[in-house]
């Protein structure tokens, strides 16, 4: 499960207008045509996905259950998946 709050780089009770920020920030840096990275545009498609759910009130609220569902139900991946997505953004 990707965490879209982490793809924005935003914490889980930000407010619309911070969801909002944070992808307008990150879709000017990750844009296939400002970024020659090859990774750029599966970044890109990542940051719109993200805004796409937690921009919507009840695909949010959906989704931050799932999420806290998956926190309870499976906590070692749940661990992991957190401590890899912290490498990754350390490592880059």
């Amino acid at each position: 499960m990707t965490d879209y709050y982490f793809v924005l780089g935003i914490t889980p009770n930000a407010t619309l207008a911070e969801v909002k920020k944070a992808f307008r920030l990150k879709a000017a840096e990750f844009h296939p045509d400002r970024n020659s990275s090859a990774l750029a545009p599966q970044k890109f498609h990542e940051c719109k996905e993200a805004y796409d759910v937690l921009s919507d009130d009840a695909a949010r609220a959906a989704y931050d259950e799932n999420r806290r569902r998956n926190l309870l139900d499976d906590p070692l991946q749940t661990a992991s998946e957190i401590w890899k997505n912290y490498l990754s953004g350390v490592l880059q």
